[in-house]
C-alpha cells in the first residue's frame, strides 16, 4: 500500500499569524483605544462574527465594491444566506434596532474591536482577515460627534506613538444634496465614461458616487476635475459641515478638504473622514493606505427598516496602524520584566520548585522557568536569555533541607537561604 503524502499547512491567503513578538503592538493599541473609549464615555459592544446576508446588501449597498466582490457568503445547513461581517457599523445599527436601544437616554455611544473579513487581492496593508477597532454614536445630529470621533481616533494614534496624522474631510450631503450631485457628476461624466474601466461604466448607471471611488489609473485623471459635493450642499448640510470643521479648529486636529472623498459604502451621509499620516503631504499622503476612516450615516437605520436614527462612527485597521508604528520606529516598553528564574534538579525538586513557583507568583515576584529540562547549565541558559537578575535552584538536597540555593546571575555568587524566608529576601533585592 502506497504511502498518502502528508499536507504541509500554512496560513490561509490573505491571513497572518501574530506571534508572541508581535504581541507587544496589539496590547498597546488595546490598552490605549480601551483608555480613549472609557475617558469619553464609550461602552464596548460585541456583534457576531457573520450576519444575515441581506444586512449587507441593504445596509452596505448593493453596487458597494464590498458587496460586489469582497464578502466571505456562504449558505446555512437550512438554506439561509450568512456573510463573515466584512465591516462593523451595519451589524451594530442592526443591534440598536433589534434591542431597542433607542428607548434609552440619547446618544448611545459604543466601541469595538474584532476582526473583519473582505476578499482582497493580498498586499501590504489589506489581508483577507484584518482586525478593526471603532467608535459609533447613535441617536444624535449634533456635528460635535463627527468632531469628538476624529478627535478619539487622533488621541489613539498620538497615544500609540504615531504623531503626525491628520484627516482628510469632504461632506456629501443629505438625500436632496446627493441627487443633486449626481446629477452634476451624470453629466460630467457622460462623454468620458467609454474610456474608463468596465467597473466605472456600470457604476455611471447605478451610482455615479462610487465613480469617484476608483482606484484604475485610467479613471483616476478624470476625477480632478469633476464637480465637487460642497458646491451642491443645501443650508443645513452647509452649516453642519461648518460647524464640524470650526470644532476640529477648536480642538487642533490637522485636516485637509477633500472634495472627491465619498467612502465606499452606501449608507454614509454629510460628513465623512479618513485619516492619513503626513496628511499635510500630498506625495506622502498618495503613497500610504488610509489608516481608518467613517462618517455620519443618518439613513441606515431607515435603510434596515428602522427609524431614522442619525448617526456617526469611525473604524481603524489596527494591522496598519501596527505596520506604521514599525515604519517610524515607535519605541516600545520591553515588556514583562523577568526577576527570578527558577531551576530545578530531580523529580523532588521538580515537585518544590512548581509549589514555589506558584508562591512566588501570588507574592508579585515575576518568575520564568523551564522545568522540563534535567540538566541545569541547560537551565541557567534560559535564565540568562530571559534578562533574570537572580535565579533559584531547588535540588534534590534543598528539597529534603528545606532550602534553596539563591544565585546572583552577573556575578555568580550564591547563598543558601530558607524557602520561608526565599520570598522576603528577594523583595528586598529586587
Amino acid at each position: 500500500m502506497s504511502k498518502i503524502a502528508k499536507k504541509s499547512f500554512q496560513t490561509p491567503r490573505g491571513t497572518v499569524d501574530i506571534l508572541p513578538d508581535d504581541q507587544k503592538y496589539w496590547d498597546k493599541i488595546h490598552k490605549v483605544v480601551r483608555e480613549v473609549a472609557t475617558d469619553y464615555g464609550y461602552e464596548k459592544i460585541e456583534t457576531p462574527v457573520f450576519e444575515n446576508t441581506d444586512l449587507y446588501l441593504q445596509g452596505v449597498g448593493a453596487s458597494t465594491d464590498i458587496v460586489e466582490k469582497q464578502m466571505y457568503t456562504f449558505k446555512t445547513a437550512g438554506g439561509d444566506s450568512m456573510t463573515l461581517r466584512p465591516e462593523y457599523t451595519a451589524g451594530i445599527a442592526r443591534s440598536y434596532i433589534e434591542h431597542g436601544m433607542f428607548n434609552v437616554p440619547q446618544p448611545v455611544k459604543l466601541w469595538y474591536m474584532g476582526p473583519v473579513f473582505r476578499y482582497e487581492k493580498p498586499q501590504e496593508g489589506r489581508q483577507r482577515q484584518f482586525t478593526q477597532f471603532g467608535f459609533e454614536v447613535l441617536g444624535d445630529q449634533d456635528p460635535v460627534y463627527d468632531a469628538q470621533i476624529i478627535k478619539m481616533c487622533i488621541n489613539i494614534f498620538r497615544g500609540v506613538g504615531l504623531k503626525d496624522v491628520g484627516v482628510e474631510i469632504n461632506s456629501i450631503g443629505c438625500k436632496a444634496c446627493r441627487l443633486a450631485y449626481k446629477k452634476e457628476l451624470v453629466a460630467y461624466y457622460r462623454n468620458r465614461v467609454q474610456k474608463m474601466c468596465k467597473d466605472c461604466k456600470r457604476r455611471y448607471k447605478e451610482n455615479p458616487l462610487r465613480l469617484l471611488d476608483c482606484k484604475e489609473e485610467e479613471c483616476i485623471e478624470y476625477k480632478a476635475n469633476a464637480p465637487h459635493s460642497i458646491d451642491n450642499l443645501c443650508d443645513d448640510c452647509k452649516n453642519h459641515f461648518k460647524e464640524a470643521l470650526d470644532l476640529l479648529d477648536e480642538l487642533e486636529v490637522p485636516y485637509i478638504l477633500n472634495h472627491f472623498l465619498v467612502r465606499g459604502l452606501d449608507y454614509y451621509s454629510k460628513t465623512v473622514f479618513e485619516f492619513f499620516p503626513h496628511v499635510d503631504s500630498a506625495d506622502m499622503r498618495k503613497s500610504q493606505s488610509a489608516l481608518g476612516g467613517g462618517g455620519r450615516y443618518d439613513y441606515l437605520a431607515d435603510m434596515l427598516g428602522s427609524r431614522n436614527t442619525p448617526s456617526v462612527g469611525a473604524g481603524c485597521g489596527m494591522e496598519r496602524i501596527i505596520s506604521l508604528m514599525k515604519k517610524e520606529n515607535v519605541r516600545m516598553s520591553a515588556g514583562r520584566t523577568v526577576h527570578v528564574f527558577l531551576a530545578r534538579l530531580g523529580n523532588l525538586g521538580k515537585k518544590k520548585a512548581m509549589k514555589l513557583f506558584e508562591e512566588l507568583k501570588d507574592a508579585g515576584i515575576n518568575t520564568e522557568e523551564s522545568f522540563g529540562k534535567d540538566s541545569i547549565k541547560s537551565q541557567l541558559k534560559v535564565a540568562d536569555k530571559v534578562g533574570a537578575k537572580y535565579s533559584l535552584i531547588l535540588g534534590q538536597k534543598e528539597a529534603l533541607d528545606g532550602n534553596v540555593i539563591l544565585r546572583e546571575m552577573n556575578s555568580g555568587s550564591q547563598e543558601t537561604v530558607p524557602i520561608e524566608k526565599i520570598i522576603k529576601t528577594l523583595k528586598n533585592r529586587i
